[in-house]
């Protein structure tokens, strides 16, 4: 289950020469589900994606709430 107001994530970021990107692995440390990202950006990308889509969902719940 996502939630709509939290989420953990363990990242590790590395790259493989000084002159090469940096990569990113997102891990969530309750499922162990992991996201690997060939850039920064990409992972930003997600991140933003998750908390969109979580907050998306949150608004939704408060407008059916509403008289």
């Amino acid at each position: 289950m996502k939630s709509s107001t939290y989420q953990a994530y363990l990242l590790r970021l590395w790259r493989d020469g000084e002159q090469q990107p940096w990569r990113a692995l997102l891990e969530n440390p309750h499922t162990g589900k992991q996201h690997g990202f060939a850039s920064l950006e990409q992972a930003f990308v997600y991140l933003q994606e998750q908390t969109t889509s979580a907050k998306d969902g949150l608004d939704e719940r408060n407008q059916e709430q509403s008289p």
